[in-house]
């Protein structure tokens, strides 16, 4: 391949990609064809099929992705703290437009209860169930001989999973408004909130099922959510006590 000189630094490249600034090497004029082929369609499709394998991932092998992010294989996958962000944006949005299409009679005393609580602590959950998955993950599994920064990783990785079911959980209530099909999309959203009290145990299963036997694993996991439960419960009496 000839050698030439990078337009963004003026080094010399042989490669794909300049040794110095990164910047790649087949870089030229912009013209109305590369315009739109490299910078509007590439740039959106770059972005895009980023942000869904990422969500295809963590949904379908979210402790295997851990665990990648963890080993540092991370270019394929967008940056996990933005993608949480997004996703609660996203449910919070969506949950509105549920508000605002249900007839009165579906938001029932508990739904706008349950709404109401978690307006009003949705900041605080996000924030706690992290640290909480990441503290109890470090102590058993230790064995694993992970810090607790990578703990906070796969944490996140667990939370990001409930978001993406509970945003599915939303478009699916959507859908279910209609009566035609309100039945069947009952069941499924039923079924889409036990995976997202699960999702955090498959998450830790999915990331170390060849490190721990079966019994190993599962007493584990058990344990966690006893922790899990029993902080979740000070937690929301403290808020009470609090607010």
């Amino acid at each position: 391949m000839s050698k030439k000189s990078c337009l963004n630094c003026g080094h010399t490249i042989s490669g794909e990609f300049c040794s110095h600034c990164g910047q790649k090497s087949d870089t030229a004029r912009i013209t109305p064809n590369s315009l739109i082929k490299n910078d509007i369609l590439g740039s959106v499709w770059h972005v895009e099929g980023k942000f869904f394998n990422t969500l295809k991932d963590i949904l379908f092998r979210p402790g295997k992705t851990a665990m990648d992010y963890i080993s540092g294989k991370r270019i394929r996958y967008n940056n996990f703290i933005s993608l949480l962000l997004i996703l609660f944006g996203f449910n919070v949005l969506s949950y509105h437009y549920y508000e605002k299409f249900a007839p009165a009679e579906t938001l029932t005393e508990d739904t706008l209860y349950v709404k109401d609580f978690f307006s009003k602590y949705s900041k605080i959950i996000l924030f706690v169930i992290i640290p909480m998955l990441a503290a109890n993950g470090y102590f058993l599994f230790k064995r694993i001989k992970l810090n607790i920064a990578e703990h906070f990783i796969i944490g996140t990785v667990g939370l990001l999973g409930i978001l993406i079911i509970f945003l599915l959980s939303d478009i699916v209530s959507l859908i279910g408004l209609w009566k035609p099909f309100s039945q069947i999309f009952n069941i499924i959203d039923k079924i889409l909130f036990g995976l997202s009290i699960l999702f955090p145990a498959l998450t830790y299963w999915n990331a170390f099922k060849n490190l721990y036997s079966i019994p190993g694993l599962l007493w584990r996991v058990l344990i966690l959510y006893v922790l899990m439960g029993i902080e979740s419960l000070i937690i929301i009496l403290m808020l009470y006590r609090i607010f």
